[in-house]
């Protein structure tokens, strides 16, 4: 499976906590991540990850990219919590919107996460192979 990361600064820690939970069974799967949540989670975890460009040069659009390609099969997006006082911005939106255009299983948060890579783990998501091929 191709695992897209990406993490607010402030969730870094938490995304970093994550992977190394499931280090198993994210070592199984092709990771990319903007830039430095990619050294952040490398660091931690000792995975292979490929390094996007950092969230704020174009990473997150990266990302985008390969949704809109059908080049990834699940994302994990750890947004920030803080109140910003408006609207997510349009990257966000947008890779929420184009994981929902193409069935690609997002979680924005660890609960949903951890279901996700629990999914990942027991073949739940062998179906995006299926999917990618065609």
């Amino acid at each position: 499976m191709e695992i897209a990361i990406i993490a607010d600064d402030n969730k870094k820690e938490l995304m970093a906590q994550f992977c190394i939970a499931y280090c198993g069974i994210l070592s199984r799967h092709h990771l990319c991540a903007t830039q430095i949540t990619g050294k952040y989670i490398s660091q931690a975890t000792g995975l292979e990850i490929e390094q996007l460009m950092a969230g704020s040069t174009g990473g997150g659009e990266q990302i985008l990219s390969r949704v809109s390609y059908n080049e990834i099969d699940m994302v994990f997006y750890f947004r920030s919590t803080e109140p910003t006082g408006g609207e997510p911005g349009p990257t966000e939106q947008n890779l929420l919107r184009l994981c929902d255009v193409h069935n690609v299983p997002v979680a924005t948060n660890i609960a949903t996460a951890e279901m996700l890579i629990h999914g990942l783990e027991r073949g739940d998501l062998d179906w995006r192979d299926i999917v990618r091929k065609g």
